[in-house]
């Protein structure tokens, strides 16, 4: 099972195996109390996709494909496939606000095709 959520909830004992898919550290979380497993940069949108995004909800489409033409590209969500298979239970963390458009949402996905 591959779920998302948001970093700034508290972590759970359902979340299982925890993977930060932000490019950047989140403002205001201390690494220490992140209970972060794994931190995926690779897998995050490029810092031009980022800020092209902006997370204006009028671009995700777009966003979303460009998005996935990086993951192909890049072979990151390859990449990451062998540890996810590890675990039952997969939580993507992220740090947007908009629990609907985000990077996460297409990963989550893409990572349970496989």
């Amino acid at each position: 099972m591959i779920k998302t959520k948001r970093i700034y909830e508290p972590p759970a004992a359902t979340d299982g195996f925890r993977i930060l898919v932000d490019r950047l550290w989140p403002r205001g979380i201390k690494k220490e109390n992140a209970h972060i497993d794994l931190w995926a940069k690779d897998v995050a949108p490029s810092n031009d996709l980022r800020k092209w995004f902006h997370h204006d909800a009028g671009n995700w489409t777009e966003f979303e494909k460009r998005y996935r033409a990086e993951l192909k590209a890049s072979g990151a969500v390859e990449s990451l496939l062998p540890e996810i298979r590890k675990h039952k239970t997969v939580t993507l963390l992220y740090g947007a606000r908009d629990e609907q458009h985000n990077q996460a949402i297409v990963l989550q996905e893409l990572l349970s095709k496989h």
